[in-house]
């Protein structure tokens, strides 16, 4: 007589299965090693995230179905979907800070679609609305060239003397961010440590009755002035024949175009 335990073990059996095809069949696909703009120097020493660089395969059929997810979409977890799938190494996509993500965007879609991308801007002197065309393989990606500890962290030493560790990489604890607590909760998803304390609470407090305002706004640019990641600004040609710096605006529609 078969037992409800033993149907539970063909069932987890041949998920096993169909997961292990699966990556086998992927494993066929071609594939790139992409670097990260963060060079892996802001994930722990234990992190396979520190290497700098991830394997990615190209992109199939299937996933334009991912792409064009209604759910994944109105969810806004459509381009982290489409990464997970692709991703070939052994890494936690929620790990991945925000920046080194949009370089395995732009490879997927330079991968998928090649490199040329439409556009919409503004000429500057004729205010005209104008079509034109990118490629991709020029965008810059600005690196990080602060020195981090074996945690990924930076520290940020505050003219009354206090210590901080701070780190670009994703917090683990959820930080809920309103209206009311926008630039708190920033600090809090930043900070890692403030004189030694690696509590949240203590770190809330210092924030609440220690961090001046003059030392908040300094410590923001800093990290701002810092912080690694897509140069969004590009140079674009004018009805003229004159060039001008337009803006390049990154999300989801990056592969729209083309479907």
């Amino acid at each position: 007589m078969t037992k409800v335990t033993d149907r539970y073990d063909d069932k987890n059996l041949i998920n096993l299965a169909k997961q292990q095809y699966d990556k086998k069949q992927k494993s066929k696909l071609p594939a790139d090693i992409v670097k990260l703009p963060s060079a892996g120097k802001i994930y722990p020493e234990d992190s396979s995230l520190r290497q700098g660089s991830v394997e990615m395969r190209h992109m199939t059929a299937y996933d334009e179905d991912i792409l064009t997810n209604a759910s994944y979409i109105n969810e806004g977890v459509v381009l982290d979907k489409l990464l997970d799938s692709l991703i070939t190494s052994d890494i936690d996509i929620n790990e991945l800070a925000v920046f080194d993500k949009e370089a395995l965007i732009v490879n997927a879609r330079i991968s998928a679609y090649g490199s040329k991308y439409p556009i919409i801007v503004k000429d500057p002197k004729t205010k005209n609305k104008i079509d034109r065309f990118i490629d991709l393989n020029n965008l810059k990606f600005k690196s990080v060239n602060l020195d981090t500890n074996e945690a990924g962290e930076c520290i940020y030493h505050c003219e009354d003397g206090s210590i901080i560790h701070y780190s670009y990489a994703p917090k683990k604890q959820n930080i809920e961010v309103t209206e009311s607590n926008r630039i708190s909760s920033f600090l809090l998803t930043l900070i890692r440590e403030i004189n030694k304390k690696r509590n949240i609470e203590d770190i809330k407090k210092y924030i609440q009755y220690d961090f001046t305002f003059q030392e908040s706004k300094k410590f923001q640019k800093h990290v701002l002035d810092n912080m690694p990641g897509l140069v969004t600004e590009i140079e674009v040609e004018g009805e003229d024949g004159g060039t001008f710096t337009a803006g390049f605006q990154f999300g989801p529609d990056l592969f729209w175009p083309n479907l």
